[in-house]
């Protein structure tokens, strides 16, 4: 047994092993009836001694079966000298069960016992079932000890390996929750700047590009709009930084419902005219609200991802579609709330879409914006026939229309 692998209470268990050998070949040395048996008990110890003291007797099943060959082979003689060395096969059952597989610790450990109730009987003592029972129950206790510590021992290796691994699990899962949260953070913070400060610095590049075009080519303000509009395009491929904020401004003070009608009056937009154009009077759609079903309270995060949907949907519409009417409804349904912008542009083709880095990100970050909420976008459009962008989101527990 390699002391270095043992636990303080096996080192206990073991240290009162040695000492259960050493009493009872002190016992058998006294009680021996010849120097012989006298001498034969110091053997015996000796080669217990060092087998106790080798460290491959601990490593290795082959010199730990070498060396319980020795050890046995000298009790037998020592029990052939003295029937008080019968006793020693109590220590001799652990060390077999201890050291030796259990196909063959089993087998020794009845031979072991056999041989001390032969002895026994050998040296003429009478018979009685103690005779029997003793060494039999102490080899059935050894090895139900043994066995069961084995067990128990499989047990709570089993268990600290599952301990190992869920802490292990823990760390990884705690590393996976920090990396998704650091995307998730990243793709919130895309479309935030998008839908925000992306799509205001478009809409002043747009405004100050038609104002240039409307002054006259010697206007001695044509060099401040010009430098403008290239701060404004400097500061939209710049952009990297977005204020959080738990809703937006248009949240705080009503309903989605409100935010999206108020998205829709004249003044809202960014056109001279109140509209969403940014090409002079007339230029940009009008657009109108309505509101289906009956409304229902939603989560703010529900609210905040309708009205930057629509937010963007109409940016989308006044940068590509070059469309007359837009109109947005926002239906209540039994289990979902769906919000519907419509167009009658001049249309893409969706599958041809591809993000670039002049724009391109307003459709992912709303198909991603609905998705993270467990809901389906689509988008309706082909070239000549208008855009239809639809949003579907499920009501969560609690919340009905």
């Amino acid at each position: 047994m390699d002391p270095r692998t043992l636990t303080p209470a096996l080192r206990v268990l073991r240290l009162c092993l040695h000492l259960l050998m050493a009493g009872l070949l002190v016992l058998a040395a006294v009680r021996a009836d010849s120097a012989a048996g006298t001498a034969m008990a110091v053997v015996v110890g000796a080669v217990y001694a060092a087998g106790s003291l080798l460290p491959s007797v601990g490593r290795s099943q082959r010199a730990a079966a070498v060396w319980l060959g020795v050890l046995g082979a000298s009790w037998l003689g020592l029990l052939w000298l003295t029937p008080d060395a019968l006793w020693v096969a109590f220590p001799l059952y652990f060390l077999q069960l201890h050291l030796l597989p259990t196909r063959w610790s089993l087998p020794a450990v009845t031979l072991t016992a056999g041989a001390a109730i032969l002895s026994y009987v050998g040296h003429g003592a009478a018979l009685n079932p103690g005779v029997f029972i003793g060494p039999l129950l102490g080899g059935a206790v050894a090895v139900a000890t043994v066995l069961g510590y084995q067990a128990l021992y499989r047990e709570s290796e089993r268990r600290r390996r599952l301990i190992e691994e869920l802490i292990e699990t823990r760390a990884e899962l705690a590393a996976a929750e920090r990396h998704a949260g650091t995307l998730a953070e990243r793709e919130r913070l895309a479309r935030e700047i998008h839908d925000t400060l992306a799509q205001g610095l478009s809409s002043i590049q747009l405004l100050l590009r038609a104002a240039e075009r409307a002054l006259p080519p010697d206007s001695p303000a044509a060099g401040h709009i010009d430098r403008a509009r290239q701060a404004a395009q400097d500061n939209l491929a710049e952009a990297r930084r977005f204020v959080r904020a738990l809703s937006p401004p248009d949240l705080e003070h009503g309903s989605l419902a409100a935010a999206l009608e108020r998205l829709c009056e004249p003044g809202a937009g960014s056109g001279p005219d109140g509209s969403y154009g940014a090409y002079g009077p007339g230029a940009g759609p009008r657009v109108r609200f309505s509101v289906s079903g009956t409304p229902a309270e939603l989560p703010t995060p529900y609210e905040v991802a309708l009205l930057r949907i629509a937010q963007s949907a109409l940016a989308n519409t006044v940068r590509h579609a070059s469309a007359s009417r837009a109109e947005i409804t926002l239906s209540f349904m039994g289990a979902s709330v769906t919000l519907d912008v419509v167009d009658d542009g001049k249309g893409f083709d969706p599958g041809s879409v591809r993000q670039s880095s002049e724009g391109g990100f307003g459709l992912p970050a709303m198909r991603s914006r609905a998705e993270s909420l467990g809901g389906t976008f689509t988008v309706e459009s082909a070239p000549g026939q208008g855009t239809a962008v639809a949003v579907s989101l499920p009501l969560p527990a609690g919340v009905s229309a």
